[in-house]
């Protein structure tokens, strides 16, 4: 994609939540068991592949997919973004976020878009996903 003055973004580098305690390190390394390392207090990886999507999402349409309504109820935070982790099976990711502890806002629920999705909060406030993607897994 080029931009103003033929600058060229050819992927997405890098997410990073910004964390403030260890409950976003239990999410992400123990809940999703992402393949994190610790290195100076920094938890990261380079171990997952890219990014397959990127979007601009109103934050209409995210109360709309979450809660049925295309206002977000004053009762829950608002997320500042939203980061989709494609799983296995969701369904058993939904059981085991479920068992942790974890406020589902959506469970197991397709989308018009043929996506199966569970959605929550982050400690850190990001609406995290996990999802079956069909035309992301189709091989080619």
């Amino acid at each position: 994609m080029l931009g103003p003055g033929g600058l060229r973004v050819l992927f997405v580098a890098g997410l990073a939540p910004i964390v403030r305690d260890d409950q976003s390190l239990k999410l992400y390394g123990e809940a999703l068991k992402l393949p994190l390392k610790v290195e100076n207090g920094y938890a990261n990886t380079a171990e997952l592949e890219g990014v397959k999507h990127f979007g601009l999402w109103p934050l209409s349409q995210v109360a709309e997919s979450c809660f049925g309504k295309p206002v977000w109820p004053a009762s829950v935070p608002v997320p500042q973004a939203c980061i989709e982790f494609e799983v296995e099976d969701v369904a058993q990711a939904t059981a085991e976020l479920e068992a942790k502890g974890y406020r589902l806002l959506v469970k197991n629920r397709t989308e018009p878009w043929g996506q199966v999705v569970t959605r929550f909060l982050s400690p850190e406030g990001l609406l995290v996903g996990v999802v079956y993607t069909p035309w992301m897994r189709e091989k080619k």
